[in-house]
């Protein structure tokens, strides 16, 4: 069962929501942050990034960031820049992004659907981060970025969110990256209800990308039930904003690593470590070394691209996190060969979504910042559903999502 519920959305005032809605928190660092919201005060940035607007210097942790965040968004409220909905909605949520399009129900999700295990998760969080967001939710005493979730597509949900898209949106607009985004408001009492229902006859649903969001929101929920005395379950923090889309409209690409050093090793000998494990090719070029199937990885190292071809054996296919190819090449490569740890925690290792595609693995190799780049192939929905329905956990950084969620197009507060 997985239950959703309506809620009086914080959104931009019409003809402000494409100077508003901003990229997620966590795939800007702070300068790129800084650059991207200069000369746009309405910029969510503000909010979801609100180092950018102290002192260079701070760390991002410090306890005025998270205070000038939650003033940011006082401000938007005060400013009219933000109105809140007079009842509660649910929303659909629509980004197409070249030949993709993906349609997503806007609405707030129970706690106890996470801490339960009715909302799955596939990914570790990383503790830092956690604390992050944990503070910034408190701080703000809102969930400023929506978790993004899927679920197997259900064919009587598509039709009622087919109905509501025959309606004009509130909001349709095309950000710098030329992803086109609209957003529907859904006030039918009838289609609230059906669309209640509905998600609570699902077995279940999935974390695809925000698990720190997802756990932050969830922890936040439980303090605020420890601390109040007079808790009846009614209350808004058990509850957090999500966006469910459909398993069939998702797209996944791939992310990719890349690592400082070859652990000493010269490159010659480097490359004979990998050949045990690995039937290795060099290639022409990037092209030729972009996998375009499973257990194919491309390998960028001195100038020079290389195909790695994972050799029957290295892997249990029978398992569904073994078989996956950042497991196959963590385990046969970056670990034993070039001594990487934990790679949540191993400052030697980097991860660069594919949306960058592979010339940012080169340049990142041929700057001198890093020796060596891996190219992987993107990891499935069905295998991220399967991993998490065994109760597994992937190796962090397995998967990119795109088209990212704007933050700033739907705020849910924790006070109503």
């Amino acid at each position: 069962m997985v239950r959703i519920k309506p809620f009086r959305g914080l959104r931009p005032q019409p003809g402000l929501e494409a100077k508003i809605a901003s990229k997620p928190y966590d795939v800007l660092n702070s300068e790129e942050a800084r650059k991207e919201a200069e000369g746009n005060p309405y910029s969510f940035l503000h909010v979801v990034k609100s180092e950018i607007d102290l002192p260079g210097d701070l760390s991002p942790y410090d306890s005025r960031v998270y205070e000038k965040a939650a003033e940011n968004l006082r401000n938007f409220i005060q400013n009219k820049w933000l109105i809140r909905d007079e009842k509660p909605l649910l929303y659909l949520y629509g980004q197409q992004m070249g030949d993709h399009t993906q349609y997503g129900l806007v609405a707030a999700v129970h706690v106890d659907d996470y801490l339960e295990g009715n909302i799955k998760i596939h990914e570790l969080t990383r503790e830092v981060k956690e604390k992050d967001r944990i503070r910034h939710v408190e701080t703000t005493n809102a969930n400023t970025g929506p978790v993004f979730l899927t679920y197997q597509a259900s064919e009587s949900i598509d039709k009622i969110l087919d109905k509501v898209r025959q309606a004009k949106p509130v909001y349709h607009f095309t950000t710098p990256d030329e992803v086109t985004h609209s957003l529907w408001i859904i006030e039918d009492q009838k289609m609230l209800q059906t669309l209640g229902n509905a998600f609570e006859s699902l077995p279940c649903a999935y974390v695809a990308d925000g698990h720190h969001r997802s756990k932050s929101a969830a922890m936040v929920g439980k303090k605020r039930r420890e601390a109040n005395p007079k808790h009846t379950g009614e209350e808004e923090y058990n509850w957090f904003l999500a966006v469910f889309f459909p398993h069939n409209h998702l797209k996944i690409l791939d992310y990719n690593r890349v690592v400082t050093d070859l652990n000493g090793l010269p490159k010659k000998e480097f490359v004979k470590k990998v050949s045990q494990k690995f039937d290795v090719k060099k290639v022409c070029c990037a092209q030729a070394a972009k996998p375009a199937e499973k257990h194919r990885v491309g390998m960028y190292l001195k100038g020079e691209w290389y195909t790695l071809k994972a050799r029957p054996g290295i892997f249990d296919e029978t398992d569904p996190v073994d078989r996956l190819d950042v497991s196959v090449l963590h385990r046969n490569l970056l670990s034993p060969i070039l001594n990487i740890g934990d790679p949540r925690t191993d400052d030697r290792v980097d991860f660069v979504g594919g949306i960058r595609g592979l010339t940012e693995l080169e340049k990142r190799v041929d700057s001198g910042d890093m020796a060596v780049a891996f190219a992987l192939y993107p990891t499935s929905v069905e295998e991220l559903m399967a991993i998490a329905d065994a109760g597994k956990l992937m190796p962090p950084k397995s998967t990119w999502f795109e088209p990212k969620l704007r933050s700033g197009l739907i705020i849910h507060t924790l006070d109503d």
